[in-house]
């Protein structure tokens, strides 16, 4: 029975149902005709993963994103990296990279980060010669800056998923998430060192800029500096962070109408519905395992393997990328997190690593086919085709897979930063 749902999740995925149901009716296939086990237990489970508390953060955090996206913050903060680099040669390129960092610091969504900035900088980019295909493969693999910057959704589920305290989870990313910032600005400077910037802008317009940004740059500080001076939780964060949303929309700058409110609540309902349906139903999967007791088996099997530490971490890579390719971050997180957490933990290993090596390798498949939601949303902004793209994919997965070589050689950089703030 066990096979039969396998094969059956198998092909339902290849035929491109929806992943909710994937889950959904593979696992509960196993559940009830394999265990045995009565509907009330998933119900049981599912009710639980979808009510912890963290879970509130992550549509408040969406909610400020995309109001801050019609309330002209995302503007703002493109214009002034625009000032500060776009002269330089590959210049808005590195803005656009800068800028989708900025607004993945109060975004908490990845693909409203390639929205937001990339409906603002992708058609510039493109009037002063970027190639269109180049274009839409940085949008989209720069806006994985958001799954490490914090505040992030991907931080968000791991902590749910592990009951890693959530500033523990944020502060293990930033250092990581600055390092693949870096790396995709020197891929930029590595393709487009021969585009020339735009005009430099002048002193008062660079001051006049910044000063138009301030309210927007200083969005990351309210949300972290109150869960980090302990002052608030990561869910009462996200709630000050809409309500800044709000503000800077409908007072500082005056962009956000009523009806561009009602479109914000609309496609923060959208996004949420789709994440926690992909958890309600991710859950009967880990009813299975639980009662199969397929983790205990694998640590089992890892032990008695007696491979070293960097065999499991390259093993959790490939199974990562493999996935990636197929299936979007946050089910994959709910696939092998409890999985690969629990082997971690065996291994004397640091939970807070797992989170950044995982997040290197399963986030690469946002830009790789036949999946790659990541290139998709880049080409729909400017309605270019997105097979046109995949000819810049190799580079780019060639830097993720560097990047996340380099998370496993180097621990610290996912755990420095949570120690100093304990």
């Amino acid at each position: 029975m066990y096979l039969f749902a396998f094969i059956l999740s198998l092909f339902l995925l290849c035929i491109s149902v929806p992943i909710f149901l994937v889950f959904g009716i593979g696992s509960s296939i196993a559940a009830l005709v394999g265990l045995n086990l009565p509907w009330s237990v998933l119900i049981q489970v599912s009710f639980g993963a979808l009510t912890k508390h963290v879970l509130i953060a992550v549509p408040l955090f969406i909610f400020a994103g995309t109001a801050m996206l019609r309330g002209g913050a995302a503007t703002r903060l493109v214009h002034f990296a625009t000032t500060l680099v776009g002269h330089w040669p590959g210049g808005l390129g590195i803005a656009m990279v800068i800028s989708m960092g900025f607004f993945a610091a109060f975004c908490g969504s990845i693909l409203a980060a390639i929205t937001a900035v990339g409906t603002i900088m992708m058609p510039k980019m493109i009037e002063e010669g970027y190639p269109k295909p180049f274009v839409v493969t940085l949008a989209a693999s720069a806006a994985l800056l958001e799954a490490l910057i914090p505040p992030s959704n991907a931080a968000i589920l791991f902590s749910a998923l592990t009951n890693v305290p959530v500033s523990q989870t944020f502060a293990a990313g930033m250092i990581p998430g600055i390092i693949l910032l870096f790396l995709m600005i020197a891929v930029v400077l590595f393709k487009c060192s021969d585009i020339k910037g735009s005009k430099k802008a002048t002193g008062y317009e660079r001051i006049i800029a910044g000063k138009n940004a301030i309210p927007a740059l200083i969005t990351p500080g309210i949300i972290l500096g109150g869960i980090y001076a302990g002052l608030l939780t990561p869910s009462e964060s996200a709630a000050i962070a809409g309500l800044w949303a709000l503000i800077m929309g409908f007072i500082v700058y005056r962009e956000l109408t009523w009806e561009g409110l009602l479109k914000c609540l609309k496609e923060t309902a959208a996004i949420t519905a789709v994440i926690f349906a992909i958890i309600a139903t991710a859950t009967f999967l880990s009813v299975v395992l639980t009662y199969t007791q397929l983790p205990q088996k694998i640590i089992t099997y890892f032990t008695n393997l007696g491979a070293g530490i960097y065999f499991f971490w390259f093993a959790l890579a490939l199974i990562c990328l493999i996935l990636g390719t197929f299936i979007e971050i946050v089910p994959v997180f709910y696939l092998t997190v409890p999985i690969f957490a629990a082997i971690v933990v065996s291994l004397n290993q640091n939970l807070l690593h797992l989170y950044v090596v995982f997040v290197a390798f399963a986030g690469i498949g946002m830009i790789t086919p036949p999946v790659c939601v990541g290139i998709y949303t880049a080409a729909g902004v400017i309605r270019e085709d997105p097979s046109r793209a995949f000819k810049e994919v190799p580079l780019f997965v060639g830097v993720g897979i560097f990047y996340g070589i380099l998370m496993i050689f180097l621990p610290i950089t996912a755990t420095w930063l949570p120690n100093l703030l304990r």
